[in-house]
């Protein structure tokens, strides 16, 4: 099978001819049809992800396919079609995942909307739902809104019935946040993002995947009690946080590591994706993809995460 392997530590990620993976009992082999794109690959190809594999191993966190063989405990039936979280393997034409990351998918649902969804929506959903408690009515405002998990947070924000602002680079990327639900938008590139926010009256939630300066210019937009989701770092600039900000203003700031779950809680992943799948089924959420590649492509696709070049997801579809 062709994969896009890391071969060894430093090394750079390559196509490879590699055997097809066998499954030990708890596991399945999944024909694989598309792999969502991350910001964590980018990560892992640094080597400064949270969780690195060790070497070789194939990059692509998230998949959607069918199920090709099954260890004898797995439990999930081969020519079952399914979206895996397996934290690598996925830029392949075949992986082998544990069974118990296995979502079945909903009839309607195409390979690259499953590709697409588990990671983006879930990190927003579990964000907002369970760890922000966004009320309805509350202003909900996400940073870095024209990107995967930003345009999901804009989208689950406005199904939650919060007041939506959208903070994103550029046009194109806007017009999606706009698409998305967003009630205002504010260009980063040429607005002053704590002017205009507390303009509109201030933040209740702020979702951030970008942190750097805009991190400390949401924080001073924040209403009294507010809450900050620290979602991740594109920008590149982990903020430090002063406390005193924090104690003025009744301040939280508060954690989200999606994949963390997976280890001490992952029923609040399991409910969190039965929601979202819903949702998805009734019509309420839909993936926005903005590139599918072949896999011969995929290094193009990883520079288009690397420059933002991309709005929503970029997905690569398999075999290409």
């Amino acid at each position: 099978m062709r994969a896009y392997q890391i071969a060894a530590a430093g090394a750079a990620p390559a196509l490879a001819d590699l055997p097809d993976p066998e499954p030990g009992p708890d596991e399945i082999r999944v024909a694989i049809e598309a792999c969502g794109l991350n910001f964590a690959d980018l990560l892992m190809i640094k080597g400064t992800y949270q969780e690195m594999p060790e070497p070789p191993f194939v990059l692509g966190m998230e998949v959607a396919g069918r199920v090709e063989a099954a260890g004898a405990s797995a439990g999930i039936a081969p020519g079952t079609r399914v979206a895996v979280f397996g934290g690598q393997g996925g830029l392949a034409e075949k992986g082998v995942f544990p069974a118990n990351r296995a979502v079945i998918l909903p009839e309607g649902m195409d390979a690259v909307d499953a590709a697409a969804f588990q990671i983006a929506y879930g990190t927003s959903h579990v964000a907002l739902a369970h760890r922000a408690r966004l009320a309805e009515g509350e202003t909900l405002l996400v940073l870095g809104a024209g990107g995967g998990v930003g345009l999901t947070a804009v989208e689950i924000g406005k199904v939650m019935g919060a007041r939506m602002i959208a903070c994103a680079r550029g046009a194109d990327k806007l017009e999606a946040a706009r698409g998305a639900g967003a009630d205002h938008v504010i260009d980063a590139e040429t607005q002053d993002i704590r002017a205009e926010v507390k303009a509109l009256g201030g933040a209740d939630v702020v979702y951030d995947p970008v942190g750097g300066a805009q991190f400390e210019a949401a924080l001073r937009a924040c209403r009294p009690e507010a809450r900050v989701l620290v979602i991740g770092f594109a920008s590149g600039d982990v903020p430090q946080i002063r406390a005193n900000h924090l104690l003025v203003k009744n301040v939280s700031v508060i954690g989200l590591y999606w994949g963390g779950y997976l280890s001490f809680r992952p029923d609040v992943l399991t409910d969190s994706l039965g929601t979202l799948l819903d949702w998805y089924a009734k019509g309420r959420i839909r993936p926005h993809v903005s590139h599918v590649l072949p896999l011969a492509e995929a290094a193009e696709g990883l520079d288009l995460l690397r420059r933002r070049a991309a709005t929503g997801k970029v997905v690569i579809r398999i075999p290409g």
